[in-house]
């Protein structure tokens, strides 16, 4: 009886473990690219041409012989056709969640001649409906025009006479038509009272249009205009990535803005659950409060313990590595210190003494709690008592391996590079230089210009760097304008702005893009390079980024981009692999006739 019953289970075992083989999935390759000239980003393995791809890892690189006998049955095979493929570009600062409007906006950026961007203008306004606003909010520069000029208020008007408008220039300035003064309250008490805001006027004193300012000015406009519902917000987002997709980018950090944690990740929320978050989009946490005068490490001590507790490196996407993980404060930690990077004014300084205090008293709290934290800090001399003050906090409370960074830092010394360094942090730069150097010439001179920043130096140093974007408003988003900058030298308008000895090979400055910026994602051993292990982020250009002329190198894209294993994007050949959108909201987006980026439609 024994001996029936035991032969039995072995038999009704064998049965199920042989049926269970049959649903397992097929060895092999889910996804190969092969005849592609591949810059790997890795040391070991400098070269391929082809790499295949299992459950969003790369798990093999090498020959087109070697990956293709890979394949089974249900791998999907691509040709790159002899074009370069590149590790996924990292954006490790920009404000996609600050730019929640974004479907509203007309986009200058890469538009070549200001004469196009009127017509824009002039051609959005006749669709856009009563009630709502013409913008240009950021991402463009007047140097990047033929025409090298900002453009007149009477050229605005009339291309835009009947909606209210506003074209912001980064954060230096706007230019208002009378619709928008109007509704703004110009010259009445509704008018925003920000410091060192200034109206330029006309012979008899009034107002013309155009207002100077810093940060917290463009922020108020913002909020006193027409604001997108929920879902035109969720789309604004899907289209902010699918606009990054289209360079190659495939990760990004969001440095915060007007939505803090957890408001803003409502929207993400509605992506992540559909598996339609189409990059990895870690994200710090800036807590403005709602007006008045706040402490911000308070409000974001309070966020992540009471409001909606979550820890450093918590991921909310269900499934997608660094999908969306709070990787800690910042990048404003304080209004009182922030040192606003408008070109076109003199350095912000801030009192030495009160840069100190903030870093002992708030900082303190941050690293107690072994929060990371991000600070923005533009200026040398302002650098300087930062580090003081942290070099200070360190002997009592060690920071002992907990990820903190300065973001911009423009001109950095070569002696504070250093006390970074040893201190264990992080310089996160960002290439608004590229498209506003020519202001910064008139401002510092073209001297301090060829030097800003220490590019030289801080590659060499070893320490922990990245180049960004710092996107939508400050500058561009298309990384390859800011890489043509450090490896060309110069700006949007053809100026020299960097010295020779200051400027970057294009595999150095492709790798503050990909390899040194996962750093800052804390993702350094899966992502930034082309290697077996690795999370399967890439993008197939249009262009050979290694061999093509240096003034072709802003108008290189993506043809194929591949984020966690799978097409995020297509074009040219590849257009039939790219993921279908939903439309896009409002119907009168400027998006759905212009696109994000110059020829895009």
């Amino acid at each position: 009886m024994f001996k029936t019953l035991f032969i039995a289970f072995v038999t009704i075992s064998s049965f199920s473990a042989a049926q269970a083989q049959t649903t397992e999935e097929q060895p092999g390759a889910d996804l190969i690219v092969y005849n592609a000239k591949i810059f790997t980003g890795n040391q070991a393995h400098p070269e391929a041409s082809a790499l295949a791809v299992k459950q969003g890892r790369i798990y093999s690189v090498g020959s087109d012989v070697d990956i293709l006998d890979l394949k089974n049955s249900n791998t999907e095979i691509i040709d790159a056709r002899s074009r370069r493929l590149i590790p996924g570009i990292i954006d490790a600062h920009i404000h996609v969640l600050n730019d929640l409007a974004y479907s509203y906006n007309v986009r200058w950026d890469g538009v070549p001649t200001l004469r196009e961007a009127l017509a824009m203008l002039s051609e959005q306004a006749a669709r856009t409906p009563k009630g709502q606003w013409v913008k240009v909010i950021g991402g463009w520069s007047p140097y990047q025009f033929e025409e090298n000029r900002f453009p007149t208020l009477d050229e605005l008007r009339s291309a835009v006479p009947d909606r209210p408008m506003i074209v912001q220039y980064a954060y230096n300035q706007a230019f208002l038509n009378k619709q928008a003064m109007g509704a703004l309250g110009v010259g009445t008490d509704r008018f925003p009272k920000v410091p060192d805001t200034e109206f330029e006027q006309d012979s008899h004193g009034n107002p013309t249009g155009v207002v100077h300012g810093y940060t917290w000015l463009f922020l108020a406009l913002e909020s006193m205009v027409p604001q997108p519902t929920f879902d035109e917000q969720v789309s604004s987002l899907i289209y902010s990535i699918h606009g990054l997709n289209r360079f190659g980018v495939t990760s990004i950090i969001d440095n915060g803005g007007s939505w803090p944690y957890p408001e803003a990740q409502a929207r993400v929320n509605v992506l992540a659950r559909d598996n339609r978050l189409n990059v990895r989009m870690p994200f710090v946490d800036l807590q403005l409060g709602t007006g008045g005068p706040v402490n911000m490490v308070d409000l974001e001590i309070e966020a992540i313990t009471k409001t909606a507790p979550i820890s450093p490196g918590q991921n909310l996407h269900p499934s997608l590595a660094h999908g969306h993980e709070y990787r800690g404060a910042g990048e404003v930690l304080s209004g009182e210190v922030h040192d606003h990077e408008n070109f076109d004014r003199p350095a912000v300084i801030i009192e030495p003494a009160k840069m100190r205090r903030f870093v002992e008293q708030d900082v303190m709290k941050l690293v107690q709690r072994r929060i990371p934290f991000r600070m923005h800090v533009s200026y040398n001399e302002n650098i300087s008592p930062f580090l003081d003050a942290l070099e200070k906090v360190n002997e009592t409370i060690p920071l002992d391996g907990l990820k903190w960074s300065l973001e911009h830092a423009e001109t950095i010394s070569a002696v504070n590079i250093d006390r970074v360094k040893k201190l264990g942090g992080g310089i996160a730069l960002d290439a608004k230089m590229a498209l506003h150097a020519d202001g910064f010439i008139k401002t510092y001179g073209r001297e301090k210009a060829l030097e800003t920043p220490l590019l030289r130096k801080l590659v060499d140093s070893g320490i922990p760097l990245a180049m960004t974007t710092d996107a939508f408003r400050a500058a561009t988003f298309n990384p390859w304008v800011g890489i043509s900058w450090m490896v060309s030298g110069k700006s949007v308008s053809g100026s020299k702005v960097l010295a020779e000895n200051n400027r970057l090979s294009r595999a150095e400055a492709l790798t503050l893009f990909t390899s040194r910026a996962a750093w800052f994602m804390n993702a350094e051993a899966e992502l930034g390079t082309i290697a077996p292990g690795n999370l399967a982020d890439f993008a197939v250009l249009n262009k050979d980024y290694f061999t093509v002329p240096e003034e072709q190198i802003s108008s290189i894209s993506s043809v194929l981009t591949i984020m966690d294993g799978k097409v995020v994007y297509g074009a040219q050949d590849y257009s039939a692999l790219s993921p279908k959108l939903p439309e896009i909201l409002p119907a009168w987006s400027p998006l759905k006739y212009f696109g994000s980026y110059h020829v895009e439609k």
